[in-house]
């Protein structure tokens, strides 16, 4: 799968608030709009994670890819 650019995903992050889980992750960036493939790679971050910030979640994508 093609990498999704990180400012693409924060695009749908906006107004997040943190920290926040996988799911709620998922969730705000459905209302946002936010394409499958933005939607898949957040929905493999791992479900036991807390991400205290957009930088954290994009180090866990990262780590997916």
């Amino acid at each position: 799968m093609a990498k999704a650019n990180p400012v693409e995903i924060q695009k749908h992050l906006k107004g997040m608030d943190y920290p926040a889980n996988k799911q709620e992750l998922v969730q705000h960036a459905q209302k946002q709009g936010a394409d499958r493939k933005v939607l898949s790679l957040l929905e493999q971050l791992p479900n036991d994670e807390e991400f205290d910030s957009p930088t954290d979640v994009n180090k866990a994508i990262g780590e997916i890819e």
